[in-house]
C-alpha cells in the first residue's frame, strides 16, 4: 500500500502541473521554426518552418516588454524618508492585431490572447534620506501562470519648491517570471515631472507626465517544432539523433538594441492616507530589420504602438 501510495504521488507531481496552461500562456514554437530544413546537411524540410521566425520573435519580445512596463502611476516627487506606500493597481492594455507585417505583432499564446489584457498589479513603495525612493511591484498576466517583477530607484532632482515642478529620474528593471523556455527582461530610465497642487486642508492632486526609454534582452532554451513528437522516436535507437530534428533557438534580443520609447501622463489624488490616480501610456516601440532565412533579403518592419490605461488605489503614510 506504502509502494502504491508514493506511485500516486510520484505521478501527481510529474504530471499535475505539467498538463495545464491557460489560453494567455505562451508557446514560442508557435511563432514557426527558423530553419528551412529539419537538421544541418539535410534536405528535408523542416517542421512549421517559418523565414521570418527571428524577427517574429523579436517583435514579440518587444512588445511584451511594452505591455510589462506599461504603468508608472507615481509622480516624481517621492514620499520622505519615513514615507510608505501600499497600492493595489490594474492596468487594461489593448494588443495589437495578429501578424507579421507592418503594425501587427503575434503573440505565441495557447489560445486566443484576450484583447484587451489585464495586468492587476501590487506595488509598494518605501522612501529613503536625500530624496531617495525604492520600489518594489508584482503584476499578474491575466488568465495566465505568468507573472511581471519590478525593482526601481527613483531620486527626485527637485521636489517641494513653491514655483518649480518636481522632476524625478526613476531606473527600473522588470522581469517576466512563470514562463517557460525562454527569459524576458526589460530595464529603463524614466524622467518624470509634476507639480502637486492642494485642494484645501489635506486634499491634494498632482498631474504629472514623462518620458520612460526601456531596452529589451529576450533569449530561448532549445525548442522543439515537432510538437507530434513521441517517445518513441526520441530513443529510437536506428536514428540516435532524431530527438535533434526540428529543434533550434531564436536569435538574441539584445537590451542596448532593442529601445522603446514610453509616453505617459496621470493625476494623482491624496485626501489623508487615501490614494487615488489614474494614468494613459502610449509606448512607442519604432521599426526593426527582419531577415528572410530562405531568400536572405531583409525588410523594415514598422511594430505597433502599445496603449495602456492604468488606476491605483491605495494607502499613504
Amino acid at each position: 500500500m506504502r509502494t502504491f501510495s508514493r506511485g500516486m504521488a510520484l505521478a501527481v507531481l510529474v504530471c499535475g502541473s505539467a498538463a495545464y496552461a491557460d489560453r494567455n500562456d505562451f508557446r514560442l514554437t508557435n511563432l514557426g521554426n527558423p530553419n528551412q530544413f529539419a537538421s544541418s546537411g539535410s534536405t528535408t524540410p523542416s517542421t512549421n518552418y517559418n523565414p521570418e521566425a527571428h524577427g517574429d520573435f523579436r517583435a514579440f519580445a518587444r512588445t511584451f516588454a511594452a505591455v510589462m512596463t506599461s504603468a508608472n502611476l507615481m509622480p516624481p516627487e517621492t514620499l520622505g524618508h519615513a514615507g510608505f506606500s501600499l497600492n493595489a493597481e490594474l492596468s487594461v492594455i489593448a494588443l495589437p492585431s495578429p501578424g507579421n507585417q507592418d503594425g501587427q505583432v503575434t503573440l505565441p499564446t495557447e489560445g486566443a490572447a484576450t484583447n484587451p489584457l489585464l495586468l492587476p498589479s501590487v506595488h509598494v513603495r518605501k522612501g529613503l534620506p536625500f530624496s531617495f525612493e525604492l520600489g518594489a511591484r508584482v503584476g499578474w498576466i491575466d488568465r495566465s501562470s505568468m507573472f511581471a517583477a519590478t525593482g526601481e530607484v527613483k531620486w527626485a532632482v527637485n521636489e517641494g519648491f513653491t514655483w518649480l515642478p518636481d522632476v524625478g529620474v526613476r531606473a527600473h528593471v522588470t522581469r517576466l517570471m512563470g514562463n517557460k523556455d525562454f527569459d524576458l527582461t526589460a530595464a529603463g530610465l524614466d524622467i518624470g515631472v509634476g507639480k502637486q497642487f492642494p485642494l484645501g486642508g489635506m486634499v491634494t492632486i498632482t498631474p504629472y507626465g514623462g518620458l520612460d526609454l526601456v531596452g529589451v534582452a529576450a533569449s530561448t532554451d532549445t525548442l522543439d517544432f515537432n510538437q507530434s513528437r513521441t517517445r518513441g522516436d526520441t530513443l529510437n535507437p536506428a536514428s540516435p539523433y532524431a530527438g535533434l530534428d526540428n529543434t533550434g533557438v531564436y536569435q538574441e534580443v539584445k537590451l542596448g538594441e532593442n529601445i522603446n520609447s514610453r509616453l505617459y501622463g496621470g493625476a494623482r489624488f491624496i485626501s489623508g492616507a487615501l490614494q487615488l490616480g489614474a494614468e494613459i501610456s502610449l509606448s512607442n516601440q519604432g521599426a526593426i530589420e527582419v531577415a528572410n532565412t530562405q531568400t536572405g533579403e531583409t525588410r523594415s518592419r514598422a511594430l505597433p504602438a502599445v496603449f495602456a490605461f492604468s488606476t491605483t488605489l491605495g494607502l499613504d503614510f
